[in-house]
């Protein structure tokens, strides 16, 4: 995730060094995206699944490549829980880092932006409302009708609504086939949402690090990202916004427990001292340990872009996912007629290689399609955060993906 390596830290978080390390690595293998700049997607009027109304609803999007004639080579790229849109590419050629995703898209690379138009867009509630790149409507916004800003007050959106705006988007631009859609964790649940929901539309899909649905272990287990925020005492029932207080520290926690979960304690333990070097701990109940204390500093230098109600709304979307967004995850995921690519992280422990298999079996229950319902798992140690750290380690797989004809 863009913002679990991104550290203001005096000392550079591990993570993002294996991260800029990657990025480097492959970037001499294929040219540079030209600058990229994100642009800005308005909605007069949006109806929620729930039937809520919203009016002056907004998202920023980016895009890399070329539009074709006919608008035959788009492939929408769904961004996971903690990113934004900035996929590819820099906003600045003094940028320290590039987009998330940038070691798979670009020219010659296994999302080649020499043949395809890629879009990725901001979802709703973006956690990021205070980075100045990222446009986005949320609990932060001012509601049009009052004046003030939504606070909870804001209906509760699920990943159908973020692939609603994004189909309005894409309709703006007439644009109604997708080669493919392509997304990461959260992002994966947009990505098989829109092949079920509009498979007429969806030629190729392609889950990274993803499942079709939750259960209720994972979605009890996501609570903990939002506790930390809801127990501060700053956090006013959601109501902060110009306030003097602030639930900086239940946004920290917060993002400290989202760093935690996406990394394999293999990655982790590498990553972070050993608790045998805290001296203090055997002496004092109240002293800390190294390694949350640099958790915490991390998370810390990353709540200062984010918002602590929007990120109590993505946790609700995503404990509410399921395929279809019905009753039968299981049924609803049989409407996908396009090819599938599950790529799972073989040490993810947040969304596991068993839910992306899970998915996959219950999807080639409907015929026996092997060719077009493939698998490959992600090395690597860092457990989920090899969706975004090792993805090119799929690279080649995913190119000969994209490229095989219907």
């Amino acid at each position: 995730m863009r913002n679990l390596i991104k550290s203001g830290a005096p000392k550079m978080s591990l993570v993002l060094s294996l991260a800029l390390s990657l990025m480097c690595a492959f970037a001499s293998q294929a040219a540079e995206l030209p600058l990229v700049q994100k642009q800005r997607f308005e909605l007069a009027n949006f109806t929620t699944q729930n039937g809520a109304q919203l009016k002056q609803v907004q998202v920023g999007w980016e895009a890399y490549g070329q539009l074709n004639a006919d608008k035959s080579n788009v492939i929408l790229i769904t961004h996971y829980f903690s990113g934004t849109s900035h996929a590819a590419g820099r906003y600045q050629a003094t940028d320290a880092a590039p987009g998330y995703w940038d070691a798979i898209i670009g020219p010659g690379k296994a999302i080649d932006t020499n043949q395809f138009y890629v879009i990725s867009v901001d979802t709703l509630v973006n956690s990021n409302a205070k980075d100045p790149h990222v446009i986005t409507t949320g609990p932060a916004s001012i509601n049009p009708s009052t004046g003030k800003r939504y606070g909870l007050s804001f209906p509760v959106v699920t990943i159908t609504d973020f692939v609603e705006v994004q189909k309005a988007l894409l309709d703006s631009l007439g644009i109604h086939k997708l080669h493919a859609v392509v997304g990461a964790s959260m992002g994966s649940f947009q990505a098989i949402e829109w092949a079920q929901r509009y498979p007429e539309r969806v030629q190729r899909l392609v889950p990274v690090i993803g499942t079709a649905y939750i259960d209720a272990y994972s979605a009890i287990k996501l609570e903990r990202w939002a506790y930390p925020i809801k127990t501060d005492p700053h956090w006013q029932q959601g109501d902060y916004y110009d306030k003097p207080q602030q639930p900086s520290a239940g946004l920290a926690m917060a993002l400290a427990w989202v760093t935690l979960d996406a990394l394999n304690p293999a990655g982790f333990n590498q990553k972070y001292p050993d608790l045998r070097a805290d001296a203090a701990a055997h002496q004092d109940i109240r002293a800390s340990f190294t390694a949350l204390d640099q958790l915490l500093t991390v998370a810390t230098q990353r709540a200062a872009l984010q918002d602590a109600n929007h990120l109590l709304y993505l946790v609700r979307a995503s404990q509410l996912w399921r395929a279809g967004m019905g009753d039968n995850w299981q049924q609803a995921i049989k409407n996908i007629k396009a090819p599938v690519l599950w790529l799972p992280a073989a040490g993810d422990l947040l969304l596991t290689p068993l839910m992306a298999q899970q998915s996959q079996q219950a999807l080639g229950t409907a015929d026996s399609r092997s060719t077009a319902n493939q698998l490959s798992q992600i090395p690597g140690q860092m457990g989920h955060l090899d969706g975004l750290l090792n993805i090119q380690a799929v690279a080649p797989q995913l190119k000969a993906f994209l490229q095989q004809p219907l």
